[in-house]
């Protein structure tokens, strides 16, 4: 009876080592996965010209190019998922803007694009254009021809912080779960928190954007309850790496800065990576346990996130980034030259029609004030377009430089000629100006709100005869010296009053002016492009601008 008892154990021993060994043997193996990312495309099909079209020395971009480096890229691990991280549209060159970016679109299907986040410059022209957009279709005021109907969008885009106001009802998906290799992935979409100061306040009624890392907390707690364990958030907000004398590492986080660190800070450790946007810098750090990645901008570069997934669990077991270039030195991609070559001719006829000319390069790179020699000559056209008194008597013209997208260059404008697409790139939002009265008391405080908490300045270009100093080393409301503002050489009083041209864009709050907001007596001029196309023509060969109305004084 002893012996027979002895028998089973050993054999129930015997059995239970073998299914033991059976299934250290059959153990699933880990899962590699590849996540390739992009942001801030804007619709650079084309691409960009001058510095634009650099990462350093290396010249980058292009659509043909970035299709082909992804396409390779999967090749090496067909378990990818190529995403972005938001403004895939939006302030887009003329060959995509012109057709409201269903060109763009377009190149992002054949590129395999599965999920992106939504960015300020998709609501750019409001939430009903921009589901337009992804519609496909004609999209053009008037009739198209059957090369300008772009398709649908075969991508999602996410947004977990953009809600409807009053409802509080999510406008788009928060999340999406892909599987791949036979794991599940959780992505999160988001935006900025500030995309209303980004935008015309009608583009953003009736949305309500919530703090982002509650949100993306919040969205991955759901995907958690769903089993899903390996979870990447894409958002449209960032960070720079500080200045240096040496060219910048594409992979470094040196001295680095921006609102994305608080972000990920508050972060859920489930949160594995951070795609992230909105700066157009390229970087590559570790926050707080996160890693967080920004690929730059048009096309230039994409993101290789590598992780390695336990395929019994789904926990990411480990986590590894790197930015790469996209180089020139690769064949060019066939669906994406067929797409661009659809769309070229209508954008062409446009793009090549002269204008005007230069004297020199006109550049967009700001002195150690603030002010650029491209931004007083657009500061000086809306000047020009609202000056008589039939249309506005405007006096002064501010324009922001965010919203500067080009310089016009030897590059761009080749024999010194300037074409209607050189004038495009530099303005491509279609911004209606305006002119509003205000007060110099009104005028001061507009003044003193380019300066921010942090020491950051946020310094408006400003057309001829205006100026003024400033002190930037001074107490908070304190930074304007004192009697120093001037127009055509003549002290602006605080009750004087004076008629001011800005964009809509910045009358209706965009870039954080709340004083622009109270002007009174407005009168609605013509867009901004169309105001510098008729500066140039009238005024050709135009020079730089002086870069002295600005005066810093410490």
């Amino acid at each position: 009876m002893t012996f027979r008892k002895c028998s089973v154990a050993l054999l129930t021993f015997a059995l239970a080592s073998a299914v033991l060994q059976r299934g250290d043997a059959q153990a699933p193996q880990p899962v590699e996965v590849q996540v390739l990312a992009i942001n801030d495309f804007h619709g650079n099909l084309e691409p960009p010209g001058g510095t634009n079209g650099l990462i350093n020395t290396t010249l980058a971009g292009g659509a043909e190019y970035l299709a082909t480096h992804l396409k390779n890229a999967v090749r090496e691990n067909p378990n990818s998922i190529v995403v972005a991280a938001g403004d895939l549209i939006g302030a887009s060159p003329l060959l995509s803007g012109l057709f409201h970016d269903g060109p763009t679109i377009e190149a992002a299907n054949a590129m395999g694009l599965a999920l992106t986040s939504i960015g300020n410059h998709e609501l750019d022209h409001g939430i009903s254009q921009f589901t337009r957009v992804l519609e496909g279709g004609c999209l053009k005021e008037n009739s198209c021809a059957d090369g300008e109907i772009s398709a649908a969008a075969r991508f999602r885009y996410l947004a977990a912080n953009m809600v409807r106001e009053g409802t509080g009802e999510l406008v788009l998906p928060a999340i999406e779960v892909r599987t791949t290799g036979g794991v599940k992935i959780g992505f999160i979409g988001e935006t900025l928190l500030g995309t209303p100061q980004m935008l015309t306040a009608s583009s953003t009624r009736g949305l309500r954007f919530l703090e982002e890392s509650a949100a993306a907390n919040a969205a991955a707690a759901k995907l958690e309850k769903e089993g899903v364990r390996a979870i990447v958030l894409l958002i449209h907000q960032g960070g720079r790496q500080g200045p240096s004398d040496a060219p910048a590492d594409p992979n470094g986080c040196a001295n680095f800065s921006g609102p994305i660190i608080g972000i990920a800070e508050r972060l859920s450790p489930s949160i594995k990576v951070v795609i992230s946007g909105h700066s157009h810098q390229f970087y590559n750090c570790n926050i707080a346990g996160h890693i967080v990645t920004s690929a730059s901008s048009y096309g230039r570069m994409y993101t290789r996130v590598r992780l390695t997934i336990d395929a019994a669990t789904g926990a990411v077991l480990n986590a590894a980034a790197k930015n790469e270039i996209v180089s020139r030195d690769v064949p060019k991609s066939p669906e994406q030259t067929a797409i661009i070559a659809r769309f070229l001719p209508e954008a062409e006829r446009l793009t090549r029609r002269m204008t005007g000319s230069i004297a020199a390069a006109i550049l967009s790179t700001d002195n150690a004030a603030g002010e650029s020699a491209l931004g007083d000559v657009i500061a000086d056209a809306q000047l020009a377009s609202m000056r008589a008194p039939e249309k506005g008597g405007g006096q002064i013209a501010f324009m922001n430089s965010g919203g500067i997208r080009a310089d016009i260059d030897s590059t761009a404008a080749t024999g010194r000629t300037v074409s209607f697409g050189d004038l495009y790139a530099v303005q491509p939002f279609g911004n209606r100006l305006m002119v509003v009265t205000m007060t110099g008391e009104s005028l001061r405080r507009l003044l003193e709100e380019q300066f921010r908490p942090g020491g950051r300045k946020m310094i408006l270009q400003v057309s001829e005869g205006f100026r003024y100093e400033y002190k930037l080393n001074a107490a908070e409301r304190s930074h304007v010296v004192p009697g120093s503002i001037t127009l055509n050489s003549k002290p602006i009083g605080a009750a004087d009053e004076v008629r001011v041209i800005a964009s809509d864009f910045l009358i209706s709050g965009g870039g954080g002016y709340p004083a622009l907001s109270e002007g009174r007596n407005a009168i609605i001029g013509p867009t901004d492009i169309d105001a510098l196309v008729e500066y140039f023509a009238t005024h050709s060969p135009v020079s730089p601008g002086p870069k002295n109305r600005i005066v810093p004084v410490d």
